[in-house]
């Protein structure tokens, strides 16, 4: 079974940055496209970022496009999305997952999510 583990999230204030990481266990995360996903209170989960395996194709919601830049390192078996410019609407639970990119939307590939970070974007 595919374990994810999400950290990095935290309160920042607005135009701040974080950058969160997914590490992963039992299983090599290198042999998969992984994305990250939010959720905000009350809102459905939704595709922010998807990598693929070489790196080399990212994809991003629109909202998120010039302030996220999704990246990984093979070799640390870690991906990381550094966020800029923080708004409060960026306010979520953040997941990463495995992903694939329909219709130039991020979406999971299956339901393995790890336990999610919270970032809170607040002055």
């Amino acid at each position: 079974q595919l374990q994810l583990v999400e950290s990095g999230g935290g309160l920042v204030q607005p135009g701040g940055s974080l950058r969160l990481s997914c590490a992963a266990s039992r299983f090599t995360l290198a042999d998969y496209a992984i994305g990250w996903f939010r959720q905000a209170p009350g809102k459905e989960r939704e595709g922010v970022s998807c990598i693929s395996v070489s790196g080399g194709t990212t994809n991003y919601a629109d909202s998120v496009k010039g302030r996220f830049i999704i990246s990984r390192d093979n070799a640390k078996n870690t991906v990381y999305l550094l966020m800029n410019s923080l708004k409060p609407e960026d306010t979520a639970v953040y997941y990463c997952a495995v992903c694939t990119v329909v219709a130039g939307m991020v979406r999971n590939f299956n339901d393995y999510w790890g336990q999610g970070t919270q970032v809170t974007v607040s002055s």
